[in-house]
């Protein structure tokens, strides 16, 4: 590849890597003991990864240094963090807390920065129209999705909106690494954040306790709840709902995109998720902020049961 040879990785081995929900693509470069990964992604923004990378480096958390970069073929070398993914760390039950707090400590940091500048915000009506793919892709019809996004606009105005912090947006324990030779906060090597919004805090919170691919255990969630209001010193109540509120936003549109990851891109593994996402989504809204928008869901979004599973991996083959 000429991109490799012009920045002096010509004669690396290249080793695929396995790849995410994106349409990224990674690899890993071996060159005696230089390592580095290459990134690409043609349909994305590389310049925007490097400006965030840049930002988070800046306030002393962990990106990847941009060793090299083509904006326009999408393509990007980046610092080598290595394997050891917190999620696999944290399967071991005398870990995870003290983890899962690190990674919340990562979170009450980020906050106390201002955001990258011209971020994207997620406003109300942004979050509400983001939802759309759990109908059109999850439920297989539109049908219900004005429904849900009238009942659901005016509870994310009251406890979703924008504050200035950075949403990193996947954060999650398969989207950050253990870096042994760094310390406090920077411990935890950031991936996959050229997503991110300027939104409302509680939103990466949620996104690291009710993950989609592994269960976090109830007493590490409540642990990571209760640090970061004791540290963030913000209004409990108000918090809580905020959490079950971007919660419900999060797993609603996670819905869709493991709909759409099958029926689109062949993907039909992610179907296989679901449930979790549909439990979590239950337990948000199970809170009052939600009444309303419960109600509406339960006449438009079918119960993910083996019959809609199956319908949803079938959708592989027909679109």
């Amino acid at each position: 590849m000429r991109f490799l040879q012009d920045n002096g990785w010509g004669d690396a081995t290249v080793i695929p890597m396995q790849g995410d929900a994106s349409t990224r693509s990674y690899a890993r470069l071996v060159d005696g003991t230089r390592r580095a990964i290459l990134m690409r992604d043609p349909a994305g923004d590389t310049a925007l990864f490097a400006r965030i990378a840049e930002h988070l480096t800046g306030i002393g958390l962990s990106a990847p240094q941009i060793l090299a970069r083509d904006d326009a073929l999408g393509l990007m070398l980046i610092e080598d963090f290595g394997d050891d993914l917190l999620a696999e760390f944290a399967k071991d039950p005398a870990q995870e807390e003290d983890l899962y707090r690190l990674a919340t400590d990562v979170l009450l940091h980020l906050h106390q920065h201002s955001p990258a500048a011209d971020l994207q915000i997620a406003t109300p009506e942004y979050l509400a129209q983001a939802t759309d793919l759990a109908f059109t892709h999850y439920a297989i019809s539109s049908d219900g999705f004005d429904a849900a996004k009238r009942a659901f606009l005016p509870v994310l105005e009251r406890y979703a909106m924008p504050s200035d912090v950075m949403v990193l947006r996947d954060y999650h324990a398969e989207n950050a690494l253990l870096l042994s030779d760094r310390r406090g906060v920077a411990r935890l090597g950031l991936l996959d954040f050229q997503d991110a919004l300027q939104g409302h805090r509680a939103y990466d919170l949620v996104s690291l306790i009710e993950d989609a691919r592994r269960d976090v255990a109830p007493h590490v969630a409540e642990a990571c709840v209760a640090q970061y209001l004791a540290k963030s010193a913000l209004p409990e109540q108000d918090f809580r709902a905020s959490l079950a509120v971007l919660g419900a936003q999060r797993n609603l549109r996670i819905l869709g995109i493991f709909a759409r990851l099958a029926a689109v891109r062949n993907k039909p593994d992610y179907v296989d998720l679901i449930p979790r996402v549909w439990a979590h989504l239950q337990g948000n809204l199970r809170h009052p902020a939600l009444a309303d928008l419960q109600s509406v869901l339960a006449q438009s979004l079918p119960h993910p049961d083996a019959d809609h599973l199956q319908r949803l991996k079938s959708q592989c083959h027909t679109l």
